[in-house]
């Protein structure tokens, strides 16, 4: 039944971009056949409130309505006006810190039900909720500590958030396996995989206590880089619902005429927030995946101050080095390069030629190279390599995703710095520092060491290789001469799996059935 509620929530969110006129504002005149048609039936259906609206409120009104999942997807498109254009952005902004409060007392009784201990025993002062989003909100307090009295930042999860999200996800899976099923193109960016990322990155940011985590990895790998810190966590009055953390006093980096009031130099703060996510990232394979500006804040000083790091990303040493080598041959133009260091990962198929791959690429890189640096887009730029790579059977690298759409905000913040900022001249002393530690003398013996490591691990694993093997070939000759047989656990198993499929056309067909019921009472 799980999979026929998904389907009407499915339903559900489609209605909602009908009735709020976001399908009627694309483009209609541009389709034809089907697709038009569509697009005709949908603008019937449109409220005429909404008619007479701008594109920007109706989207901002839709996502509203459909919940916390889709005002994530708004805060990332927020932080891209040179993709969804200014007006958008401007009214999708709004849902970062601007979300309704829930009670005091709510919050309240979900920190003692969390911690076990009464608001009086572990805080002085419990105000009223300062800032709110889609997943928690924040409340300011004061903690004696032996030091002294401080003021924190409490952080806590909103009432039933987690089945909203679990509801949500189901319905983006279903999506998901429809979409690898029904439009084959498609399934190079592997949809169910991506969601898979984005439930575990879910769940992730719904236990503070792991968000708690992640600040304290962070701060340790950033305490000594110039201009960037994260606050600090208080871990005796931290649990599952509630993160206690040291209270920031700043600008946020989304006002920017304050912090131009306050004598900020706004290029030097794009510079310096894109070198830190590039060395979070390349150095340390552990990196702030939800870097909104409402998420940064900038002190007095100048120093950068990153909170809210319920998502982060990790990339292994593999492919760190295919990221700087990818950045690095965009940069020096050096597009052969660029093309091997796919083939070389593995990311595209071996039957393809190299040499046709790099002519791609460069269709991509000399578009970049002798502009001014307002023109160049990011968002542009990925579009062309993901329309590329398709061509050479490219598959979508789970991985990579997360580090993608995190490129692409961190940019579009620090553009709104600056507009004349270019995201590849700044990258280039990092990543060039990189590839130069990493790739040359010193990143040979590196891997030397590393390899005699694994070397040596897999030598002391020798024996139960032995065993095992010679226990696989038991198993073998067994089956060679009894033929392959199933456990009754295992039969029945697959009997279930067989009983669920049929069922699922069945359901499918009254899923279909009872929508057109529901929007024919809905309409009539």
């Amino acid at each position: 039944m799980s999979s026929v509620s998904a389907g009407f929530r499915l339903v559900k969110a489609g209605w909602v971009l009908v009735r709020e006129g976001v399908v009627a504002a694309l483009p209609g005149d541009q389709l034809s056949g089907l697709p038009k048609l569509g697009w005709r039936v949908a603008t019937m259906f449109t409220r005429r409130r909404a008619l007479k609206e701008q594109r920007s409120d109706r989207l901002a009104h839709a996502v509203a309505r459909l919940g916390p999942s889709y005002v994530k997807l708004g805060q990332f498109l927020a932080t891209r006006p040179d993709v969804v254009g200014n007006d958008i952005a401007l009214e999708l902004a709004l849902l970062q810190d601007k979300m309704p409060t829930f009670p005091k007392a709510a919050a309240q009784a979900a920190v003692e039900a969390s911690l076990g201990r009464t608001i009086g025993d572990l805080y002085h002062d419990f105000g009223d909720a300062v800032a709110a989003a889609s997943i928690a909100q924040v409340h300011p307090a004061d903690v004696d500590y032996p030091d002294g009295r401080r003021q924190v930042a409490v952080k806590v999860i909103r009432p039933g958030v987690r089945r909203r999200f679990n509801q949500d996800l189901e319905s983006y899976f279903l999506a998901a396996r429809l979409q690898e099923k029904y439009i084959p193109s498609s399934r190079r960016l592997r949809p169910v995989q991506v969601t898979e990322t984005l439930a575990q990155t879910t769940r992730i940011e719904m236990d503070l206590r792991l968000e708690g985590a992640a600040l304290s990895e962070l701060g340790e790998n950033t305490k000594t880089d110039p201009g960037f810190r994260v606050p600090a966590v208080d871990w005796e009055r931290t649990g599952r619902d509630v993160l206690t953390m040291e209270w920031v006093d700043g600008i946020k980096m989304n006002d920017i005429a304050a912090l131009a009031a306050a004598g900020h130099d706004l290029r030097a703060i794009a510079t310096n927030l894109i070198q830190s996510f590039l060395r979070h990232t390349l150095r340390d394979g552990f990196f702030h995946a939800d870097m909104h500006p409402g998420n940064l804040f900038v002190e007095a000083n100048g120093t950068i101050v990153a909170v809210d790091l319920g998502i982060s990303g990790r990339l292994g040493k593999k492919e760190r080095r295919f990221l700087a080598e990818i950045l690095y041959g965009f940069i020096t133009r050096n597009y052969l390069r660029v093309a091997e260091v796919h083939f070389e990962a593995g990311y595209v198929p071996a039957r393809h030629d190299v040499a046709a791959f790099a002519q791609a690429i460069r269709a991509i890189g000399e578009p970049i190279h002798g502009q001014p640096a307002e023109t160049i887009s990011m968002a542009k730029l990925l579009t062309l390599l993901f329309e590329v790579t398709e061509l050479f059977d490219m598959q979508t690298r789970p991985e990579l995703v997360l580090l993608q759409k995190t490129m692409v905000v961190v940019e579009g913040v620090a553009r709104t710095l600056d507009p004349a900022f270019n995201m590849w001249k700044t990258a280039e002393p990092v990543v060039g520092d990189w590839i130069r530690d990493n790739l040359g003398p010193r990143g040979l013996l590196t891997d030397a060491r590393d390899g005699l490591y694994a070397v040596t691990a897999l030598a002391r694993q020798m024996p139960e290789f032995a065993k095992r093997t010679e226990r696989l070939s038991r198993e073998i000759d067994h089956m060679a001469e009894n033929g392959l047989r199933f456990d009754a656990e295992t039969a029945q198993a697959i009997g279930k799996a067989e009983a669920r499929h049929t069922r699922s056309g069945r359901l499918a067909l009254w899923v279909i059935a009872l929508t057109l019921i529901y929007i024919a009472w809905k309409v009539f």
